[in-house]
């Protein structure tokens, strides 16, 4: 880990006050460096993670949910199981996911805090057993972003502002051609992120909201 970067155990070391839920945001531009980092972001390193195949253009973005425990938002949980380091006693639910090695690119907070885990140069482990028109292996060639929530839950004013520069930035950065939920990569196996999530709110992004 960098020093000065933030863990689990140490969630708020070096980041700035983000705005509280509902509260008005401004979408501040955002880059991604050659390495795959964003500049100036925080930054919790997952060991979740590898290269990607030889060659593999980046070409997708997969948007996703998650609450841990389950429908709970504001803790650290879900840091610590991209960090292989949730304690599967601490909850009756973690029993089940605490030995998975599982990572996304991003996570979005609700209160829009941006926390990379994972360079985009490198494959995150988030999408599982996938298919994008015709083609498996959806981590070969996409982007994780991950947001706190759930399917029945909406999502907050502030995630939408942090995505909305994030997606900008990645299509500067990578030629990401679609954008796409969890649930069109792996259909009846997942349903995030769910009816709750406003597609239309990211047309302008420089990326076509489930399409090519």
């Amino acid at each position: 880990m960098p020093a000065g970067h933030a863990t689990p155990d140490n969630p708020n070391a070096q980041t700035p006050l983000a705005p509280s839920e509902g509260s008005a945001v401004t979408e501040a531009p955002l880059v991604i460096d050659a390495a795959g980092w964003l500049s100036g972001g925080r930054r919790v390193e997952s060991p979740n993670a590898d290269e990607r195949p030889a060659g593999e253009a980046i070409c997708l973005a997969v948007i996703h949910a998650i609450s841990l425990p389950p429908d709970e938002f504001g803790g650290d949980d879900i840091l610590r199981l991209f960090t292989n380091t949730l304690d599967p006693a601490a909850h009756p639910y973690f029993a089940g996911i605490a030995h998975l090695r599982v990572s996304s690119h991003f996570l979005i907070r609700r209160d829009g805090e941006l926390i990379q885990f994972v360079a985009t140069t490198r494959r995150a482990w988030h999408a599982g057993v996938s298919n994008w028109q015709g083609r498996s292996r959806c981590n070969d060639f996409s982007l994780g972003i991950e947001l706190e929530g759930g399917d029945a839950h909406p999502f907050t004013d502030a995630q939408y502002a942090a995505l909305r520069p994030l997606l900008r930035a990645l299509a500067e950065r990578h030629p990401v051609q679609a954008l796409a939920g969890h649930s069109d990569i792996a259909p009846g196996r997942k349903t995030d992120p769910g009816p709750y999530f406003e597609w239309p709110r990211l047309v302008g992004t420089g990326i076509p909201p489930r399409q090519c």
